[in-house]
């Protein structure tokens, strides 16, 4: 006869965000959700190759190369990235799987506060906006900004082109990114080199 287990599994470990990118005037924040576990493993925002974040950057103000070279490329149009939450338990990489009552938010008030160049925020996505709604909201803030909230860059939103959300983020961002507000393309988006 064999012994059962009655060891309780062990409890999933919250799983940490990141730092913001953040330039020295940031115009446009952009909000996600909590890194995935292969941005987590990659230690970069929008990790997974099939998201299309860092394509739609591409296309819209250059941002390609190393990781490093990205991020100086939003940083130097004012774009601004970060999270919704600071850490949440979430045994995937789906949002829907993030444990609202483990998730803490980021001080994203605090953020604000010492950046009055910002005036743009931008959700990645439905459940990031969910998230600030729920966990921040707008009332957090001393000062009046606009809000959006775009079409998620990540693969699990399949149901619009890449060209539409090219179309969709451009048509947001340009509110806060000069260049984006003139009819220049960027070079084509050739992948994360």
């Amino acid at each position: 006869m064999t012994e059962k287990s009655t060891r309780k599994p062990e409890p999933i470990a919250p799983s940490p965000g990141f730092p913001p990118i953040l330039g020295r005037a940031p115009r446009v924040l952009v909000l996600g959700t909590l890194p995935s576990r292969k941005s987590l493993e990659k230690q970069q925002y929008y990790g997974h190759p099939q998201n299309a974040f860092w394509k739609i950057m591409a296309a819209l103000v250059g941002a390609s190369g190393a990781y490093t070279e990205r991020c100086s490329v939003l940083a130097e149009h004012g774009i601004a990235v970060w999270d919704v939450l600071a850490r949440s338990v979430r045994p995937g990489s789906m949002d829907a799987d993030i444990d609202l009552a483990t998730a803490v938010a980021n001080p994203l008030a605090d953020l604000v506060a010492t950046n009055d160049s910002l005036g743009l925020v931008c959700f990645n996505g439905r459940k990031a906006r969910q998230l600030f709604d729920r966990l921040v909201g707008v009332d957090a803030f001393d000062r009046p900004l606009e809000f959006v909230t775009l079409p998620s860059t990540s693969p699990a939103f399949a149901a619009m082109s890449l060209d539409e959300k090219i179309s969709r983020w451009r048509e947001a961002l340009s509110r806060g990114v000069p260049i984006l507000s003139k009819s220049t393309t960027q070079p084509a988006y050739r992948g994360n080199t």
